[in-house]
């Protein structure tokens, strides 16, 4: 007599739903708490970059100029590497006489002349040093807070701490989303509109970039 085959306790199989169930929304939980405020900045620049065009900027621009001490001309020699950063005691001077702050940026050595480029987000800034004078010329452009925004939005001239924070929130959407995803596999039965919304979500861009995207 064959065997009857044995079907699935429907306690365990409730305990099991039951666990992934706690489990996918504690993980989805968390990661919206960690992305919700990258997630409202990006959702916000993301307007403003699409619109740059039409956001006006009134650019402040700032212009200081400044002459060396004749006792630190001497360190400007021209250093074994070409993109070598400014001695430390000119750096600090110069930092004290224009009220920025200089670091160990890479510096452009030229025969008369050297120069730095220093952009960060939402600003552009130069400063140049004559190598015979000492006559140092220094502009800084701010551009307001959209436009800092905005390159926050981007990663440009943010430095490498605000790199990993992208990186963690990416991490962090991918977590929300996926764990969306399953959460949504779970309730499906229950919301028949389910997957015709994702598939709504995917077919509108989709049509979008093959129809009016050349």
């Amino acid at each position: 007599m064959p065997a009857i085959p044995s079907r699935p306790d429907p306690v365990s199989t409730q305990q099991r739903r039951g666990f992934w169930l706690r489990t996918l929304h504690q993980w989805h939980w968390i990661s919206s708490a960690v992305c919700l405020i990258g997630m409202l900045l990006f959702a916000v620049t993301g307007i403003t970059l699409n619109h740059a065009s039409r956001i006006e900027a009134d650019p402040q621009v700032v212009n200081r100029t400044a002459d060396l001490p004749a006792s630190l001309l001497p360190l400007l020699e021209q250093p074994d590497e070409g993109n070598a950063p400014l001695p430390a005691e000119v750096a600090r001077w110069l930092g004290d006489a224009l009220s920025v702050s200089l670091g160990r940026r890479p510096a452009e050595w030229s025969d008369g002349e050297i120069y730095l480029s220093m952009p960060s987000p939402g600003a552009d800034a130069w400063l140049s040093i004559d190598r015979e004078s000492g006559a140092v010329e220094f502009e800084r452009t701010e551009r307001g807070w959209i436009s800092y925004l905005n390159d926050l939005h981007k990663g440009r001239n943010a430095g490498p701490a605000w790199g990993w924070f992208l990186d963690v929130f990416a991490v962090a959407c991918l977590v929300f989303c996926i764990t969306g995803l399953f959460l949504l596999q779970l309730h499906a039965r229950q919301r028949r509109m389910t997957w015709p919304m994702v598939g709504l979500g995917l077919l509108v861009p989709l049509l979008l970039a093959l129809l009016f995207i050349h």
